[in-house]
Order: C-alpha cells, then structure tokens, then sequence
C-alpha cells in the first residue's frame, strides 16, 4: 500500500491522546462516587466514668455558698451540697484534680465577718484553686 511516491498510507507516528483522556476522566468519576460509600472504620464506644449526683462535672462552675447560722457557726455548700469545714479542702482539691481552669466562686452571707471569708479563701487556695471570684447581690441575680 504504497502511494505514488513510496510513503505510505494514511500512519502517523503521533500518539492520539483524546482516548487517554477520556478514560482518565470516567476513573476520575468512578472514584468519586465510590470514595463516599468506602467504609472509613469500625465505630467505637469508649467507655465512660460513672457519673454520680455527688460529683462535679468539669464544665460546670463550682459556687461555694458560706452560710452564717443563727449560733454564729459557720456552714458550708459546693454547688448547694453540705460539706463540713474539715471535708471542704479535700473536696475543693478532688473537685479541681482534672480541671484546666480552676476558678472558684465564693457566695457568702452578708453578715460574715472579712476573716471567715478570708479563712475560705486561704482553704480555696489550699486545695489548688488559681482564681477565686466573690458573688455579689448582683452577679447572684443574673444566674
């Protein structure tokens, strides 16, 4: 199949590139709706820590009320929990155990004097309490 001047026929050395693409783009397209629908692995359940009324959840703040009874005695509430005065620096230091931020808000009767509120600021930072913030009449309304 020679033409007149011995070349042949219609052959081209060049290689034709629209058939690659073609198929390139129906991989491209095959693999976009499959990826989805892969399974990416197995759900897991991670076992969780009994949760009792009795402990403090760490994202919720811990308001410590001091509480001035009718005999002068003082008491003491975490979070409206009774707690003895002995328990109170064990506890705070339980509570602030796992805790990033450890502020503590301190509630206490107006007819306190300043050093039993400064005695439960020292116990605050006893226990490992970085910040300690006081109620007021006013920051009680608004929670």
């Amino acid at each position: 199949m020679t033409s007149e001047n011995g070349t042949l026929g219609n052959l081209s050395s060049q290689i034709n590139v629209t058939p690659m693409i073609d198929v390139l783009l129906v991989l491209l397209i095959i693999f976009m709706v499959i990826a989805p629908v892969l399974p990416r692995g197995e759900n897991a359940r991670l076992p969780q820590p009994a949760k009792t009324a009795a402990t403090v959840q760490p994202g919720t703040p811990v308001v410590l009320e001091i509480l001035k009874l009718k005999n002068g005695d003082v008491s003491f509430r975490i979070n409206n929990q009774d707690i003895s005065r002995v328990q109170l620096v064990s506890k705070l230091s339980s509570i602030y155990a796992n805790r990033a931020r450890r502020v503590l808000f301190l509630k206490g009767d107006d007819q306190l004097s300043f050093n039993q509120v400064a005695e439960v600021i020292d116990m605050g930072h006893a226990a490992g309490v970085d910040d300690i913030g006081l109620m007021t009449p006013r920051l009680q309304a608004i929670h």
